[in-house]
């Protein structure tokens, strides 16, 4: 009798969960993006919020919650009720939180469950239009001739820029001077302005400005030139093979989100993805779409914040 009630209640909770899954979303769907409006995850987590509510006929609301890093906006998902209506957007700088400060307000590694990648976005260094470097190979010599001289920009310490230009920096052996902003948008208005000399980011972040002629792209990272900016090399093919950082954005969902739940979320982003005006999109931004499934992505999440381990170390980021 007791194996049979354990039968009867394993098939009752199956049941509860699978008709969870299909039953979502039956009222609204709430992103919470950690940043403030107009940033690269914002711009991103908009267009898939539309194209989901078009697709399954419930609002898709993003609530900017920014501020110390995103770790605020985080910690409110994390807290969140775990029934697939609340949902965080983020991006590689997810990685970075656990050498960034010294203690988070959640479970890094279990409290937000990785749910799918929305776009994938290289890496690019970028210098003014006019700057007398025209390729990475001339700034890394005038680097290597002037140690420290040249400065780059961030939007502040522990920030994604910060760490992909420490992590250029001991690939190719120089040494920049970091000057931080408050935000990837001032660091850009710095480089346009001269108060800078490089700066490494999304090519989400950098597309406009390169487009419209005010900042010039280096290099790239990924194994292959983007169909946007043909001109501009890789990494590789600039001289430089041993560095490459692929920038993701997706979503997470707390803890204890029914697995079938996530599941769907998954395949509805997916599906969103593979329309042919979303992957103009993911062009337009210098990337590609995703739709990785959930345990793909929380190995891409957990590889990629081992990775950058040695680069905190060897660069002294000091936690906060």
């Amino acid at each position: 009798m007791k194996r049979l009630a354990f039968l009867g209640a394993a098939l009752l909770l199956a049941t509860t969960l699978d008709a969870a899954a299909q039953a979502w979303p039956s009222k609204p769907v709430k992103i919470i993006v950690p940043y403030p409006p107009g940033g690269a995850v914002d711009v991103i987590s908009r267009k898939v919020a539309q194209k989901l509510a078009d697709q399954l006929g419930q609002p898709f609301v993003v609530e900017n919650k920014p501020g110390a890093t995103g770790t605020i906006g985080m910690a409110l998902a994390a807290k969140s009720a775990p029934d697939g209506y609340t949902l965080a957007a983020n991006d590689m700088t997810y990685s970075l939180l656990p050498y960034v400060f010294k203690s988070l307000p959640w479970d890094h590694e279990k409290d937000l469950v990785p749910v799918t990648t929305t776009v994938f976005v290289p890496y690019a260094i970028a210098v003014r239009a006019d700057s007398p470097h025209k390729t990475l190979g001339e700034l890394l010599s005038a680097a290597r001739a002037n140690p420290g001289k040249l400065n780059y920009g961030s939007g502040g310490p522990g920030t994604a820029p910060h760490f992909a230009t420490e992590s250029l920096m001991l690939a190719a052996n120089v040494s920049f001077t970091h000057i931080p902003y408050k935000g990837a948008g001032e660091a850009m208005t710095a480089l346009i302005g001269g108060q800078i000399d490089l700066f490494i980011a999304s090519t989400a972040s950098l597309m406009a400005q390169t487009k419209g002629g005010r900042a010039r792209m280096l290099a790239v990272s990924g194994d292959k030139r983007l169909a946007a900016l043909p001109d501009v090399p890789t990494f590789a093919q600039a001289g430089l093979p041993g560095y490459g950082i692929l920038n993701f954005n997706g979503f997470w969902a707390p803890k204890g989100t029914p697995p079938e739940v996530v599941a769907k979320i998954q395949a509805e982003v997916a599906k969103a993805l593979a329309s042919p005006d979303m992957g103009a999109f993911a062009e337009s931004q210098g990337g590609f779409p995703g739709g990785t499934k959930p345990d793909a992505f929380a190995k891409i999440v957990a590889d990629t914040t081992k990775m950058w381990g040695p680069v905190a170390e060897k660069a002294k980021v000091e936690r906060q």
